[in-house]
């Protein structure tokens, strides 16, 4: 089941110049650190003049979908859902 929420999260986020490659490694939420141990969709989108970066991460039997303002460089959780 998928649930929508939008909450403020704290992202771990790892990049490599060499590699060119950059990825959300832990997340951060109600008290609750999540290891991510898969990493599927990503894609950016414009709002206005705003970049946004949308990421979907499985940790554990979870999925979240993680979105990274790229004005403020906030994160926020925007859904949950049950890895079935």
């Amino acid at each position: 089941m998928i649930q929508k929420i939008s909450a403020p999260i704290s992202v771990l986020f790892w990049y490599s110049h060499k590699a060119q490659k950059a990825e959300p490694l832990k997340l951060f939420w109600d008290g609750v650190e999540y290891p991510v141990s898969k990493i599927g969709l990503h894609y950016s989108y414009r709002q206005g003049r705003t970049l946004f970066h949308v990421f979907s991460v499985l940790c554990q039997d979870t999925f979240f979908k993680i979105v990274l303002n790229t004005d403020n460089l906030f994160w926020r959780l925007e859904e949950i859902a049950d890895y079935e």
